[in-house]
C-alpha cells in the first residue's frame, strides 16, 4: 500500500485521500447551500420590504383619494350655496328692474306735467284741462299721493297765485 501525505503532516492511506476530497467537495457544496439559503432569505426580507413599499404606497393613495373627496363635497357645497346666492341676486335685480321701470315712468309722467305746467298762459283752465286729458291717456291717478309732486309748484288761476 502507498502512503500519501495530508496537509496535516500525517501519513494515511489511498482510502484516506478519497475521504478528504469528498469532504471538501462537501465543504464546497455546503458553503454553496449556506450562499443559497443566504440568498433565499435575503430575496424574502426584500420582497417583504417591496410588499411593505406597495402597502405603504396604496394607504398614502387611499388617505389623498379621501381627503381629494372631502375638499371635492365641500367645493359643492360652496357651490350650491353660490348658485343659491346668484338665484336670489338675479330675483332681486329683477324686482329692482321692475321697480326701476315704474320710477322711469312716473318720473316721465311727472316731466309731461311739469312740461305741461309750464306752457300754460295765465289762465288756469287749460291746466285743469291738460291733467284730465293725461289722467285719461295714462291711466294714472295723478291725484295718487304718490303723484302730487306737482303741489310744491305753483298753479295759476285767473290773478290768484294758489299753493
Amino acid at each position: 500500500m502507498i502512503m500519501s501525505s495530508s496537509p496535516g503532516g500525517s501519513h494515511s492511506s489511498g482510502s484516506s485521500t478519497a475521504q478528504i476530497s469528498i469532504s471538501g467537495s462537501d465543504e464546497q457544496q455546503m458553503k454553496s447551500d449556506l450562499r443559497q439559503r443566504k440568498r433565499k432569505v435575503s430575496n424574502r426580507e426584500s420582497a417583504r420590504r417591496s410588499r411593505m413599499r406597495k402597502q405603504n404606497h396604496l394607504d398614502g393613495l387611499l388617505t389623498q383619494a379621501s381627503q381629494i373627496s372631502k375638499d371635492n363635497s365641500c367645493i359643492l357645497a360652496n357651490l350650491n350655496v353660490i348658485r343659491q346666492m346668484c338665484i336670489n341676486v338675479e330675483g332681486e335685480n329683477s324686482v329692482l328692474r321692475a321697480q326701476m321701470d315704474e320710477l322711469t315712468h312716473r318720473l316721465n309722467s311727472l316731466n309731461e306735467i311739469i312740461g305741461c305746467l309750464n306752457q300754460i298762459d295765465n289762465y288756469g283752465n287749460a291746466v285743469v284741462d291738460q291733467m284730465m286729458m293725461m289722467k285719461t291717456m295714462n291711466g294714472d291717478d295723478l291725484f295718487n299721493p304718490w303723484n302730487l309732486m306737482y303741489l310744491n309748484q305753483s298753479v295759476c288761476a285767473g290773478n290768484m297765485v294758489m299753493y
